[in-house]
């Protein structure tokens, strides 16, 4: 008999069918996260389970089903902050995730932010389709020319990586960067800073690529955005609680830095009307990783993980 699996949203035809080959799949219609009935019945109901992000796997979750019959989350996603892996580990839950699939489109939005957001683009669109825009003049929404300057890479991991091979070999900018872990080979030249506040401070352009979770949340705080240049930029395609929002708000408003291009938010979906007010930041609804060879390539990944766990095989991506 095949284990049981429930795949939290739909996904491409072609993950589902690879789901089916060894698995009893049970798909859900709805795009929007497992309710907190939905979550506690997933580990009481099926064998394992492709979940992604927002569905919350909590420690309360857990503690409610102390005996799940569910052994694996193979997680949807390289990001797994949605998932108590601890209390997933207690409970005798095996955790996967998707690294690698993402990390050249989340690269590819990262570098579309540096640019939109230097060269004023979200800006200038709004500006065209108001009706408002009176024709070229040479002083008109001059922005910053990123060619020659300095990026700030917070995260040299694979994507952290990948923003600055493409910015360095693309744009010609000099790399800097701070990160948790030691990084032999940055893959450009490139220059570890001492700390965070340093390199807040060399930057002109910031972008942000650390993993999720409790040890990074509000890791760009007040203090961080503080130590700014005044004309430089900050883009977040990490996770959104790794930027403290109110005070990434405050010091915008204030024009204290010269502006922000964000993919995620810190209570996605919700986006606070001061943000969404500004002029001088780019807001994305979250399209890392939104091309369908992409989310193809993560399911197919977190279906290799539901795979080798059906046949006793060690676990590719364990977290």
């Amino acid at each position: 008999m095949k284990p049981r699996l429930l795949i939290t949203r739909p996904l491409p035809d072609a993950v589902v069918a690879a789901g089916r080959r060894l698995h009893d799949v049970v798909q859900r219609e709805s795009v929007m996260p497992l309710t907190d009935a939905e979550l506690r019945a997933s580990l009481r109901d099926f064998d394992v389970v492709l979940p992604t992000l927002r569905d919350v796997y909590s420690a309360a979750v857990f503690a409610d089903v102390p005996a799940p019959r569910c052994r694996l989350l193979a997680n949807f996603g390289v990001g797994y902050n949605h998932i108590d892996v601890a209390a997933a580990r207690a409970a005798g839950v095996a955790v996967t995730n998707t690294p690698g699939a993402v990390t050249d489109a989340t690269a590819d939005i990262a570098l579309m932010l540096m640019l939109m957001s230097a060269r004023r683009a979200a800006e200038g669109e709004r500006l065209v389709r108001s009706g408002g825009w009176t024709g070229w003049h040479p002083t008109q929404m001059l922005g910053m020319h990123l060619g020659g300057r300095r990026l700030g890479v917070v995260g040299m991991g694979r994507i952290g990586k990948a923003v600055a091979r493409r910015a360095h070999a693309g744009l010609g900018m000099a790399v800097l960067y701070h990160s948790r872990s030691p990084v032999a080979d940055a893959g450009v030249p490139a220059r570890a800073m001492p700390d965070l506040r340093a390199l807040m401070a060399a930057a002109d352009m910031v972008v942000v690529t650390v993993p999720g979770g409790p040890a990074t949340r509000h890791l760009i705080d007040a203090a961080a955005i503080a130590a700014m240049q005044p004309h430089a930029h900050l883009i977040n395609v990490s996770r959104g609680d790794v930027v403290d929002e109110a005070a990434l708000i405050e010091a915008l408003e204030a024009g204290r830095i010269g502006g922000a291009g964000l993919d995620v938010y810190e209570h996605e979906p919700e986006v606070p009307q001061r943000l969404r007010a500004l002029d001088t930041v780019t807001l994305l609804p979250h399209l890392g990783t939104n091309a369908l060879e992409v989310r193809t390539e993560m399911g197919l990944m977190a279906v290799a993980n539901l795979d080798a766990f059906a046949e006793g095989r060690p676990l590719p991506n364990p977290v």
